[in-house]
């Protein structure tokens, strides 16, 4: 994992949403894709976070408060760090989730401390992070490639949208794109939209349904022990009180909004949530929250995904260089970056638009590929 990230070079992508009115009462939303090279970057080494997530023995009322007894039985994760971790500071204030599941939902609550609740936006899948806000992201076959984006306010605005590819592969957005029956649900520790007081907290109760997830290659029912990759964000930005409503503090020098925190349960590295090879595990338990602790159990085939992913960014850079791929590993060490050392003996085969890489354990009999789009898949060997 350590020398993959080492080898993310051109990942910090701010995806700008700029507003332009073509006719009265519709939008089209363009998205400009600003790529900041970073070379040989220090980031947090600490490997993705996991979570085993437990049933719930219970239908749950998505009420905001989670007051069921499994979920009180539902362990918390650890608080949210700084989206780059150990280099930035501890956020200022606290945010931490949990999950549940059943045969028919994945279930999350967090709860997001806060001294002064806002929140303005009412119209669903508008960009919600202009508010402070709650965000998931999904990957359930860990390909990193037909993932799930869902944000929410402390209004319960929603904003739900299913990426093709991360934007630094040339992904869209398919805003048009709705988990289907989802239930979600607000609470609030203290007062919406008054700055003249001190809240306590906003939480976020929500009721992903399985069947949702079947486009990305969910083979439902769901077998225990099954593993995806998820992490959640919190945006937050720094507020004062003006005339009895909350407005963002402004940069003097830009005339703009202070830049916005992005806290984190799983660090990415770099300001970039999507970036799902970074994501954490959840783990899917049969065991009911509170009577029986299940141990995570890291998959072995992960050590074989992230050294491909490994070249996949050595690629993008080699080509940044050559302006072609390369086509084995001496031309890839040619780069000398971190002198890596590949344990998986990877296959090249380049075409006349890219190239693919193929590598597996000794003893396994899949074989894991990787392509120029980023997209990991497998495949059993003959």
């Amino acid at each position: 994992m350590n020398m993959m990230k080492t080898l993310q070079t051109n990942l910090i992508r701010k995806n700008r949403i700029r507003k332009i009115k073509t006719a009265p009462g519709s939008l089209i939303l363009l998205y400009f894709l600003f790529a900041i090279p970073l070379l040989s970057q220090s980031q947090d080494t600490a490997l993705p976070k996991n979570y085993v997530c437990y049933r719930a023995n219970t239908p749950l009322s998505i009420d905001g408060f989670a007051t069921e007894s499994c979920w009180t039985k539902a362990e918390w994760t650890a608080d949210f760090a700084d989206i780059e971790g150990d280099k930035k500071p501890i956020p200022r204030f606290r945010t931490r989730a949990k999950m549940l599941w059943d045969n028919d939902n994945l279930y999350v609550f967090a709860e997001l401390y806060e001294p002064n609740i806002w929140a303005n936006l009412k119209q669903r899948d508008t960009v919600i992070f202009y508010d402070n806000d709650f965000e998931v992201f999904i990957d359930p076959d860990g390909d990193t490639h037909r993932y799930y984006e869902y944000e929410m306010n402390a209004l319960n605005t929603q904003w739900d949208l299913l990426l093709t590819k991360p934007y630094r592969d040339g992904g869209l957005p398919l805003t048009s794109w709705n988990f289907d029956a989802v239930r979600s649900a607000v609470s609030i520790a203290g007062t919406l939209n008054d700055p003249s007081d001190k809240d306590t907290c906003w939480r976020v109760e929500i009721a992903f349904p399985l069947k949702s997830f079947t486009d990305s290659s969910v083979v439902l029912p769901i077998k225990p022990g099954t593993q995806w990759r998820i992490n959640f964000s919190r945006v937050e930005w720094q507020t004062l009180a003006d005339n009895g409503r909350s407005i963002k503090v402004i940069n003097p020098q830009t005339g703009k909004p202070l830049p916005e925190d992005n806290w984190v349960w799983s660090p990415q590295g770099v300001i970039d949530m999507h970036c799902p090879e970074t994501w954490g595990f959840i783990q899917f338990s049969d065991h009911v929250a509170g009577t029986e602790r299940e141990k995570f159990r890291p998959n072995p085939e992960e050590k074989v995904k992230d050294e491909l992913r490994a070249l996949y960014f050595a690629q993008r850079t080699y080509y940044s260089h050559y302006k072609r791929f390369a086509t084995n590993l001496t031309e890839i060490n040619q780069l000398n970056i971190d002198n890596p050392k590949w344990k998986f003996n990877p296959l090249f085969q380049n075409t006349d638009k890219g190239y693919e890489i193929t590598a597996k354990q000794k003893q396994s009999q899949q074989i894991w590929h990787i392509n120029e789009t980023g997209r990991v898949w497998s495949s059993l060997s003959k």
